[in-house]
């Protein structure tokens, strides 16, 4: 599938393409902290379809709650988290897009939750939760 999406000021856009199958969410403690918020929603993208205009500013958390090294990106602008990916030479480059800045994030729905043990308690009872009947902006 085509993707493609920016931050939310524009300054960054990203395109690839992405198995829409391989959309997950992550509940690690790291996830919560980077969104601040119960999880992440994600996609791997090839380095070989993965193109982006805009640079980003890159942090390396040198540990992450799987005991790799991993670099996060995000609009120095704005602060949308734009993507991660594994650091160093030799790497056949992946990209882990954040599915909120994609244009496509209707159709991405995810097939795993990797982590769930650091899951917040309230995440399986949002069905619970009132809502309010007016709608966000797009």
């Amino acid at each position: 599938m085509r993707i493609d999406g920016a931050c939310h000021c524009g300054f960054i856009t990203i395109e690839g393409e992405a198995d829409p199958e391989k959309t997950q969410i992550c509940h690690c403690t790291d996830c919560q902290a980077g969104t601040g918020s119960a999880f992440r929603v994600s996609i791997p993208v090839p380095g070989t379809t993965f193109k982006m205009t805009g640079q980003p500013t890159l942090y390396v958390k040198t540990t992450a709650d799987s005991g790799r090294p991993r670099v996060q990106a995000f609009c120095g602008k704005c602060g949308s988290p734009i993507y991660s990916t594994t650091p160093g030479e030799g790497v056949q480059p992946s990209y882990t897009v954040r599915v909120g800045i994609l244009r496509q994030r209707d159709q991405l729905i995810p097939r795993r939750q990797n982590w769930f043990r650091s899951a917040r308690a309230w995440v399986t009872a949002l069905d619970a939760v009132p809502r309010n009947q007016k709608q966000a902006p797009t």
